[in-house]
């Protein structure tokens, strides 16, 4: 691995449910892949919670919402409304249900008589099936569609793979020059003058294997998104209930800290991240100990923590 690998870290904004509490605002996440930073889900306080944590508001351009349910969005028009104020000129992306668009623009009318120095563009999500909905130099962004009362979707990121360095004792030893360097980063191999082949994996290593993220919103059970998640480095998935509340789970569509753990077995992840807990619990360690009994490379999120996606994976508060 080199000696500096980019960023692909995970900062909890948000970690409660439908109420907030004293101490744990709705469901947020700002995931940043070299540079690139992504905010998922937006509720009440999310501009707030990004202030406090120095998450700055130009570096957000896109915003993926997972569904419609206030505790995911009722931080959106603050947060829009502050990049108003603030001048933003750059196009702004919002993944989400359609139906997004008719509830801002309201809002936004009512404001601003929707004249906003910058443009909103609006990506539909697939509820059917899995979908690329985003892609660069550095990352892949699909959603797959989750099993809730309300049109859902999860995400998943994965980070492209790094070109190879170049061993520098070989290029020496082979005498390789500049002209053919690139081409054997990507993947070529090289003949020497004497017309020795060399073969690309003699003379390249790996900077660092790509990274994965998935996350995993408002849903029950559902074997169906397990291959959308399968072998990512981490997964986030919701765990609103402890198993004391099973059937309430069930009935309101939403998953317990067992559920999350038996789809992270299932897919074989890295490790699992819970969040979106109840506001009558008062203490989740019921539900991180359920969901660890299962799966025990799980824990709970709080808010303000940097989790450091990495292979071997490496987390810091």
């Amino acid at each position: 691995m080199s000696a500096y690998v980019m960023p692909f870290q995970l900062t909890i904004l948000g970690t409660s449910s439908a109420l907030p509490t004293s101490n744990r605002y709705p469901t947020a996440q700002v995931l940043n892949v070299s540079g690139r930073f992504f905010l998922i889900d937006c509720g009440e306080g999310t501009q707030t919670q990004m202030r406090k944590y120095k998450i700055g508001f130009s570096k957000i351009n896109h915003i993926f919402i997972s569904h419609l349910h206030g505790d995911h969005i009722f931080g959106l028009i603050g947060l829009l409304s502050t990049m108003v104020l603030y001048g933003r000129i750059n196009d702004l992306h919002i993944y989400s249900y359609s139906e997004l668009q008719k509830y801002l623009s309201v809002q936004l009318q009512f404001l601003y008589a929707n004249e906003i120095p910058f443009n909103i563009i609006y990506h539909p999500l697939n509820f059917k099936k899995e979908q690329k909905i985003f892609e660069d130099m550095k990352v892949t962004v699909y959603s797959f569609p989750l099993s809730h009362r309300v049109p859902t979707c999860g995400f998943r990121f994965e980070e492209k793979p790094a070109l190879p360095n170049l061993i520098p004792e070989k290029i020496v030893e082979y005498q390789i020059p500049i002209r053919d360097r690139q081409r054997i980063k990507e993947g070529g191999d090289f003949i020497t003058s004497d017309n020795i082949h060399i073969p690309h994996e003699e003379l390249t290593v790996n900077k660092h294997p790509a990274r994965s993220f998935a996350f995993c919103s408002d849903t029950r059970y559902d074997e169906s998104y397990i291959e959308s998640v399968r072998k990512v480095d981490i997964l986030y998935h919701e765990a609103t209930f402890a198993n004391d509340n099973n059937e309430l789970a069930q009935t309101t569509f939403h998953s317990t800290g067992a559920d999350a753990a038996k789809v992270a077995l299932k897919a074989q992840v890295g490790k699992l991240i819970i969040g979106h807990f109840s506001a009558r619990y008062k203490d989740h360690n019921i539900i991180l100990k359920e969901a660890q009994a299962v799966f025990p490379e799980t824990r709970a999120i709080i808010e303000g923590e940097v989790i450091n996606i990495e292979k071997p994976l490496l987390i810091s508060d």
